[in-house]
């Protein structure tokens, strides 16, 4: 077994902090407020709790209401952050340990749902800014992740093509 590096374990630990947030958050939204679907609770400016149910893929996409559908797309998001997690492991790149993370979490934290509740709690609802989905943390996580994954992409990039590039000899 190989070993794991310290980033490797800030992405695991961020990991687990966004899926304890994220289930934290939706447990005080659905049984404490118990925000039920359709039901819009302004908080503050722009930003309200809106509870909708969601079948499909972050954010709404690719809705699915048949069952099979349902454990798919919990196996994938399951085999995703197997895969995350197998890659971030010895991982050297600080901004790609905490994206990985962040990615990792919420792909956990949203299948807990699918499998426990047969669909995903969003609730995050800030549509007064032209912003059409309704979501939650773990969404949230995973659309950060995925910016910063992309970031660190293009920083990793330009360090690869500036290696291969020849000093000036001046």
């Amino acid at each position: 077994m190989s070993r794991i590096t310290r980033l490797g374990w800030l992405a695991l630990t961020l990991a687990v902090v966004v899926i304890g947030l994220d289930q934290a958050v939706k447990y005080w939204v659905l049984q404490v407020l118990r925000l039920e679907p359709g039901q819009s609770i302004p908080v503050a400016g722009p930003f309200r709790l809106t509870g909708v149910w969601n079948s499909g893929v972050s954010f709404g996409f690719l809705q699915a209401q048949h069952d099979l559908v349902r454990w798919l797309l919990a196996a994938f998001s399951i085999g995703v952050a197997v895969m995350l997690t197998g890659w971030v492991r010895r991982t050297e790149r600080p901004l790609f340990a905490v994206a990985v993370g962040l990615v990792i979490g919420g792909a956990v934290g949203n299948v807990i749902d699918r499998i426990r509740l047969g669909a995903v709690a969003d609730f995050i609802d800030v549509s007064k800014l032209y912003f059409p989905w309704i979501f939650n943390v773990a969404d949230s996580a995973i659309t950060v992740g995925i910016c910063l994954l992309l970031v660190d992409m293009l920083r990793q990039d330009g360090r690869e093509r500036a290696a291969k590039v020849p000093g000036d000899a001046a």
